[in-house]
């Protein structure tokens, strides 16, 4: 009987599934973002874009194939990703029709940093994590930005209270580092990124099958419950203020 009850089980909805539901101004804002990647194609050279291979990012990376912009891809390549992450960045390399460039840190620093702190060491302070970060993370990212005059993020407004106000064209910081940034889904919402993913049919994170919606390194990402934040997955451990890597932290 448990045998046949078991295999009675329907297999688990895929995100697709449960999260693709477009905003009725869904056509709107898919122009809106197509006209922002092509003006920063065509008037902010070199730019690139920075994928962490989320649902946001292979949208974005799937816009910038289809209108065959001439827009590189970068990916951060941690040493301490999902399985599931690293094997969709060797399919997004094979498949892409824009370069994907990989940054990993330096080998020494992670060393260093492992025998001094211990492999655990994000869980120890706030202070150990956000050096984890530093090397695993800023280090590459400054690397990767070097020359280049924009960038452009999968940042919305609906992630978090932190980024609700995160414009389409951010200037903040062309004075103090000369970088302009674009987030051409800052106005998306969920529904949003999974109505294209899904009518688009992009490859995407296995992760958010299982109610990863926001992934990072497999250390400092968990899924998360029903009723939860966006981002209660990330860095679960700390209080909701300090739930940033640098990445997006102006300074």
């Amino acid at each position: 009987m448990s045998s046949s009850l078991f295999s009675s089980r329907s297999a688990p909805a895929k995100a697709t599934e449960l999260h693709a539901k477009a905003s009725p101004d869904f056509a709107a804002k898919l122009a809106e973002t197509e006209a922002l990647l092509t003006r920063a194609a065509t008037d902010f050279l070199p730019l690139t874009q920075a994928s962490s291979l989320g649902a946001e990012d292979v949208v974005i990376t799937h816009i910038i194939n289809r209108l065959r912009l001439d827009i590189p891809v970068f990916v951060l390549e941690t040493g301490a990703l999902h399985t599931e992450t690293l094997a969709l960045l060797e399919r997004t390399q094979a498949h892409s029709r824009a370069p994907v460039n990989v940054y990993r840190p330096e080998h020494e620093s992670v060393i260093w940093f492992i025998r001094n702190e211990g492999q655990d060491a994000m869980y120890k302070s706030i202070q150990l994590r956000k050096a984890c970060c530093n090397i695993r993370k800023m280090e590459p990212l400054a690397r990767a930005l070097a020359g280049q005059k924009a960038w452009i993020t999968g940042l919305r407004q609906e992630q978090s209270a932190a980024r609700a106000e995160v414009p389409l064209h951010d200037k903040s910081e062309v004075a103090s580092k000369g970088l302009h940034k674009f987030n051409p889904l800052a106005k998306w919402t969920w529904g949003d990124v999974w109505h294209y993913i899904a009518t688009q049919g992009v490859d995407y994170n296995p992760l958010h099958d299982q109610f990863f919606p926001s992934i990072g390194c497999a250390p400092c990402t968990r899924a998360i419950s029903l009723g939860e934040e966006f981002r209660a997955g990330r860095w679960w451990w700390e209080d909701e203020a300090a739930k940033e890597c640098g990445l997006h932290v102006k300074k």
